[in-house]
């Protein structure tokens, strides 16, 4: 049986992370912790997130969790969801600027609306995912599957290899994306109906 660690730095309602993981690995151990001890002795990581990005790296400063972070993306298995994603790029252009984790490189940008584009902001709602890129995580999912999106602000990482999905609203923005241990997405797998549980269920499946 292996540990699934979903971290809490009191920022996201995580019940429904909570309740989609334990639906898709019913014989795994799922906790809820902000415990660097249980964090660091878990087999795999779910960092979610949603909020602003100052107050979501202050609360994981408070906390001290953002070496537990560091160091678990860098050595299992671990999913960003949404402030998840965001955060572990190494600025974000949210709250006059917001110096992030710096685990993966690239910046977080906003959405801008254009007369010509009328989009609404933020992005809310149901989206595609384009496939980029061969993963293990779009096992069973077919290209071009809908998410569940709620963000303002999207990711632009420096290296157009990390991106493995993309999704279109107003521009093209990297929607999931795969760096070594990590994988990560802009959308809500835990509120994406069944295609959003096989991401689930895939990322719980990668072996180390």
């Amino acid at each position: 049986m292996d540990t699934i660690a979903i971290i809490d730095y009191g920022m996201s309602n995580l019940s429904s992370v909570e309740k989609a993981v334990k639906y898709v690995a019913p014989n795994e151990k799922v906790i809820i912790s902000s415990d660097p001890s249980e964090i660091n002795s878990a087999d795999k990581v779910i960092f979610p997130g949603q909020g602003a990005a100052e107050k979501c790296m202050q609360s994981i400063h408070n906390k001290k969790l953002s070496e537990v972070i560091k160091k678990n993306s860098n050595e299992k298995p671990f999913l960003g969801i949404c402030m998840g994603m965001q955060v572990l790029m190494e600025f974000s252009n949210e709250n006059n600027g917001t110096e992030c984790l710096g685990i993966i490189k690239g910046n977080v940008e906003k959405f801008e609306t254009q007369e010509s584009q009328k989009i609404k902001i933020p992005h809310m709602g149901w989206n595609k995912i384009i496939k980029k890129q061969d993963h293990p995580i779009w096992h069973n999912i077919e290209d071009k599957s809908y998410f569940y999106f709620v963000h303002s602000y999207f990711i632009n990482p420096s290296h157009e290899s990390n991106t493995i999905g993309e999704t279109e609203y107003g521009k093209i923005f990297s929607s999931v994306i795969a760096h070594n241990n990590i994988i990560a997405i802009q959308g809500h797998p835990e509120k994406s109906s069944d295609t959003g549980l096989q991401f689930l269920k895939n990322f719980i499946q990668i072996q180390q």
